[in-house]
């Protein structure tokens, strides 16, 4: 008696990754202009109904690729973050977040690409408009907020810095930063080099700014 064969279970998630960065590797050679839903299937290597059963429009489609990039980006923070000793200083969380995302590097430069690309686009399409996309920006902001209230509780930074706007300043930074690095109007060395000032002056503690201010 011939054994049944079991059909496989289809890895949704393994699904969508692969349309995502099938889709991250068009934008990224193309231009996020030239993304289409049958561009996408055919990077791939998949039929044009896989990728509309997953991503039922263009737009979502683009949010679907940020969001892929901006996990693997959280990831790459925390694997910098690993083979340090717990209780983590908060100086050291936010140094790792600021080398994950200054574009140095490939993966760090297509995020930061893409995320660029999609603001400008934006602009112009109310239908890219309409999608979520500042909720990865305020993600962001509201664990750098978390990181800085510890950081004042614990006394790492003066206790009149107001964390809200401390994420938020540095979330501008990087971005300004990084936009920079990509059209060459900095080197990764000088955005490095303002950014250790810029958290040299943030993280004087409650006794420096005393001293400071005396």
């Amino acid at each position: 008696m011939e054994a049944r064969t079991v059909p496989r279970t289809p890895d949704h998630t393994a699904r969508r990754t692969q349309i995502a960065e099938a889709l991250v590797r068009v934008a990224t050679r193309d231009g996020l202009h030239a993304v289409t839903m049958r561009s996408v299937a055919a990077e791939a290597g998949v039929s044009l109904r896989l990728v509309q059963y997953y991503f039922v429009s263009k737009e979502q489609l683009l949010v679907g690729a940020l969001r892929h990039l901006e996990h693997c980006s959280h990831e790459r923070w925390a694997q910098r973050l690993a083979g340090i000793p717990q209780p983590l200083p908060a100086r050291a969380v936010i140094e790792a977040f600021v080398s994950e995302a200054l574009p140095t590097d490939e993966s760090s430069r297509v995020f930061h690409q893409l995320s660029m690309s999609y603001a400008v686009l934006a602009m112009t399409s109310p239908q890219i408009a309409e999608q979520p996309f500042i909720s990865g920006v305020d993600r962001l902001e509201s664990e750098l907020i978390g990181v800085l209230e510890r950081a004042v509780a614990a006394n790492e930074i003066a206790p009149n810095r107001d964390a809200r706007s401390e994420a938020v300043r540095l979330v501008a930074l990087v971005n300004g930063l990084g936009t920079g690095i990509l059209i060459g109007q900095y080197t990764d060395d000088h955005a490095a080099r303002v950014l250790a000032y810029h958290l040299d002056q943030l993280f004087a503690s409650s006794n420096d700014h005393a001293i400071l201010t005396a």
